[in-house]
């Protein structure tokens, strides 16, 4: 097994697990039952979604064109039609 992905909470590895299982890729999480662990263990950081070695280019890939971590895009036209000074809530 290779990581294809170091996670940076438990939904994010999910959404790389359920991607990369929609092309019939074997995923496997580990660390996920070290979540929330109390003492040395850390919250975050802990999950690496690994992939059998054989399809790890192809996952790599897969991994590669998801939009994770990205900021999500803003409509410009949806900012210039409030009032100045007022935030979309």
């Amino acid at each position: 097994m290779k990581v294809v992905y170091e996670a940076a909470n438990l939904i994010d590895a999910h959404l790389v697990r359920h991607a990369l299982e929609a092309e019939e890729i074997p995923v496997f999480l580990k660390g996920e039952a070290l979540l929330g662990g109390m003492g040395e263990l850390p919250l975050f950081g802990t999950i690496l979604v690994c992939v059998p070695d054989v399809v790890w280019p192809e996952a790599s890939e897969i991994v590669a064109a998801l939009p994770l971590n990205q900021p999500p895009e803003e409509d410009g036209e949806e900012a210039s039609e409030l009032p100045p000074g007022l935030l979309p809530a």
